[in-house]
């Protein structure tokens, strides 16, 4: 694995799960600004899952969340996100590891146990000229469509959950756009490699 060099930065203002840093930029003539994840040190961030939930008779689904995200709404970008499952890893329980984290977000949020969880990709990045969050990127295969617990709003932040057909993912996402939602990155990383699967 190649050596990642680590770069002094300042920490400007902080919260539990969100801390907003300044370091020297790359030619060192201005301070970059940028937003970072304090609940898993320098390991994992965040963890999305791209939930699969296999139908005998109706096909291949994928389960995707409609959000109400602040900063998104706020500003006034959108009327809310269309989201893949995902949390942080280690904001609960210190220590926490990806698989741990996996397996907690997908029954948190769709009441699903998955049959068996696959890594993607264990690093992904959405916006790196702003935050240092970086998210594993992970498919649940869903073969029992037993609710083993009544899913989580999140505090008010999960308006719905709709399971998409998998060849009407395109049509879905094109419809929320013209209602006002916007996509998040992780989700479009999550549809990249669930439509990988054959």
């Amino acid at each position: 694995m190649a050596e990642i060099n680590n770069i002094q930065s300042d920490v400007l203002y902080k919260t539990k799960f969100l801390e907003l840093k300044k370091t020297p930029s790359p030619n060192g003539k201005f301070d970059w600004v940028y937003a970072n994840r304090p609940n898993n040190g320098k390991k994992q961030d965040a963890v999305v899952i791209a939930p699969i939930i296999h139908d005998p008779i109706d096909g291949d689904k994928i389960l995707f969340l409609k959000t109400n995200r602040v900063p998104i709404t706020a500003e006034g970008k959108a009327k809310g996100c269309i989201e893949l499952p995902a949390g942080l890893v280690a904001d609960e329980k210190a220590g926490e590891s990806i698989e741990e984290a996996l397996k907690k977000e997908t029954l948190e949020e769709t009441g699903y146990v998955p049959e068996k969880i696959t890594v993607a990709n264990a690093k992904v990045a959405s916006s790196p000229g702003c935050v240092s969050e970086t998210s594993a990127i992970a498919i649940a295969d869903i073969y029992d469509k037993k609710i083993v617990e009544p899913p989580i709003s999140d505090g008010g932040v999960i308006q719905d959950r709709i399971e998409v057909p998998l060849k009407d993912v395109n049509k879905f996402i094109k419809n929320s756009s013209k209602e006002g939602y916007i996509i998040s990155a992780q989700a479009l990383s999550g549809l990249y490699y669930a439509s990988q699967i054959k």
